[in-house]
């Protein structure tokens, strides 16, 4: 069902209920349309404001906001474990891989460390048996 705003030609506006437009379109052709006030068949469309469902828009608002408030309660939380691993370990860069694999075999002292590793670093040490942990910080370099 479709809703129409109808007026005559004498400026009565009304509302009509259609199955759908091609309805509407037979109805008026065929003049079986009439104003409910003076009778004349002499009707058209009228403008219309579209009907507005604003609890939806409440809701997606809502939504919005909530999911707002989450990234910027993870970007916090993500910031301030970049704090803690900064502060408490050793930026090893990109020799990240080689110093995982020093310090699990025992070669060298046993500390926490961050760095960069490639995908096929990263399998090849889970692969041995060396706990990592991807990061998810932005360091400004990388762009999606």
């Amino acid at each position: 069902m479709i809703l129409f705003q109808l007026k005559c030609e004498h400026d009565h506006e009304f509302e009509g209920w259609f199955k759908d437009g091609a309805t509407y379109d037979a109805q008026a052709a065929s003049g079986d349309l009439s104003c409910p006030v003076c009778g004349t068949s002499n009707v058209g469309k009228a403008l219309m404001a579209p009907r507005l469902r604003t609890s939806r828009q409440k809701e997606v608002a809502a939504e919005k906001q909530q999911q707002k408030a989450i990234a910027e309660a993870t970007q916090a939380a993500i910031a301030e474990i970049r704090k803690q691993v900064e502060s408490n370990c050793e930026n090893v860069g990109n020799k990240f891989a080689d110093e995982a694999r020093k310090i699990h075999y025992g070669e060298t002292e046993k500390r926490g460390i961050y760095g960069q590793a490639s995908l096929k670093e990263t399998a090849e040490l889970v692969d041995e048996g060396i706990d990592v942990m991807a990061l998810p910080w932005d360091d400004g370099t990388k762009k999606n």
